[in-house]
């Protein structure tokens, strides 16, 4: 019966990582510990920005609210991936499929909106020092974080609706750990042209403007520390925005090695790979890239700490 709609009652196969079966056991066992490690560190920072006055700043409350969301944007794939990898079950609902799709997408703008907003909150610390306070005002940070939220929420709702309206016939396999938006659409047996229209306007637009509005404020901050004089300055300046321009140069080269470098003949390997990168490593990485190159965060889990062993004693 091609053509006809079938996604009542259909479910699909995502195909998962490209192991081998005798390695599924220490796969499992690597994503479950990275997996935990994530939820378990972006729940610490959120907790020491909480409990600490001092981190009561716009940039820890921008950091506070990209941990919530790299909890949440691994929570949108590896669950079920190590689920899929200890039941041997890779089959997906097509609700299921369709809203994890959603929640993706979501997620993923959400963090290039923070990033983009913690990009901006360094440029007017270090160009605008003076102004720092009167122009990072707490309104603006609750905006900011609100019209991120709001169109993420219009960008992931556009590509589902659209996705929704379209058929699955008889091919059912996604070659992937999670229902990626352009593996669906390959299975489809509709026209897809809007879907592809959309996913270059929009998508495009969400991913290049905030890297765009990114490097301005770097390539504005780079100008104003050349004219610091001292040495000490210049370092100041930069321990200011290491550790964000740390995590913005490992988001964006995975997806950059995604979707805008040609692929080869292994390109679903690759795409794997990459994915791999900023769904698992990236969210990783972040707690430990802040802590470990912040002494603010520093103070603050030594604080908790102390403050532990008092209670504990």
């Amino acid at each position: 019966m091609p053509g006809e709609n079938q996604s009542t009652g259909l479910e699909f196969l995502l195909l998962g990582l490209p192991i081998q079966p005798a390695q599924q056991g220490m796969f499992f066992a690597l994503f479950l510990a990275m997996y935990l490690t994530t939820v378990l560190g972006n729940l610490l920072i959120i907790l020491l920005i909480r409990l600490d006055s001092r981190l009561h700043t716009p940039m820890y409350f921008f950091l506070s609210h990209l941990a919530f969301t790299d909890i949440s944007f691994s929570s949108v794939t590896i669950p079920n991936m190590l689920r899929s990898m200890q039941t041997q079950d890779r089959s997906i609902s097509y609700s299921g499929c369709i809203t994890q799709m959603y929640f993706f997408i979501l997620f993923t703008d959400m963090d290039n909106f923070l990033l983009t907003s913690m990009a901006y909150d360094r440029y007017v610390a270090i160009c605008h020092p003076l102004h720092y306070t009167t122009i990072m005002k707490e309104e603006l940070c609750t905006l900011l974080v609100a019209v991120s939220w709001v169109l993420s929420c219009a960008s992931a709702l556009s590509h589902t609706l659209l996705l929704a309206r379209l058929s699955f016939c008889a091919d059912n396999m996604i070659p992937h750990f999670f229902c990626d938006l352009a593996a669906l659409l390959k299975l489809s047996c509709s026209d897809t042209s809007l879907n592809e229209l959309v996913i270059f306007t929009v998508g495009l637009a969400v991913i290049t403007i905030p890297l765009s509005c990114t490097l301005i404020s770097y390539g504005c901050i780079g100008a104003t520390i050349l004219k610091i004089p001292s040495t000490k300055g210049i370092w100041k300046a930069l321990s200011t925005c290491g550790s964000h321009l740390s995590v913005v140069s490992l988001y964006y080269g995975t997806i950059i090695g995604v979707y805008f470098i040609p692929s080869s003949g292994a390109a679903h390997v690759k795409d794997i790979v990459a994915s791999v990168m900023y769904t698992v490593v990236t969210p990783l990485l972040n707690p430990f890239i802040y802590s470990l190159r912040n002494r603010d965060m520093k103070g603050a889990l030594e604080k908790l700490m102390n403050r532990v062993k008092i209670t504990s004693q």
